[in-house]
């Protein structure tokens, strides 16, 4: 003797159109939200948008910050980016030299602080001489391979 169990259908309550409604209110009140959730609290750096007083110390100032890529952007050297770390980096470095400290000393501390890419003026470390020589020894190799076919091809004609 075989017993079979059915189930009966669930009965749901049909979606109203104020449920819906407010659902799609709840979802836009939250999507106008997030951007002023997003915003910080924080003051601007005071030099980041100020500069020296100091024209020849602002020059130093201006011709470094124009080496430095801005770590948000990573296209951009930070006098060029609108970034608020943009912005932080380039009140640091006005105030670094204000202080006096030299723009190579500057630069050196940014490196040591986020790497080497952060620098547009590239480096000559000793682990990066193949880097700057592949390019050097893959040309010697493609002009040594054409001479050689050239040559070869002019032998062969009458």
């Amino acid at each position: 003797m075989s017993r079979t169990l059915t189930l009966a259908p669930r009965r749901t309550a049909p979606l109203t159109m104020v449920g819906v409604t407010l659902f799609v209110a709840a979802l836009f009140i939250t999507g106008l939200a997030t951007p002023v959730h997003a915003q910080t609290a924080l003051p601007p750096a005071p030099y980041a948008d100020r500069q020296l007083d100091d024209p020849s110390l602002e020059a130093k100032a201006r011709t470094l910050m124009h080496t430095i890529r801005c770590l948000t952007c990573q296209s951009q050297s930070i006098a060029d980016s609108n970034a608020s770390m943009a912005s932080d980096m380039r009140s640091e470095i006005r105030e670094r030299i204000a202080r006096g400290e030299e723009p190579e000393a500057i630069r050196r501390w940014l490196i040591e602080r986020y790497g080497d890419w952060i620098s547009y003026k590239p480096t000559a470390d000793p682990i990066l001489w193949p880097l700057w020589g592949a390019p050097v020894v893959l040309l010697g190799a493609g002009g040594a391979l054409a001479f050689r076919r050239i040559r070869r091809r002019r032998k062969e004609q009458p």
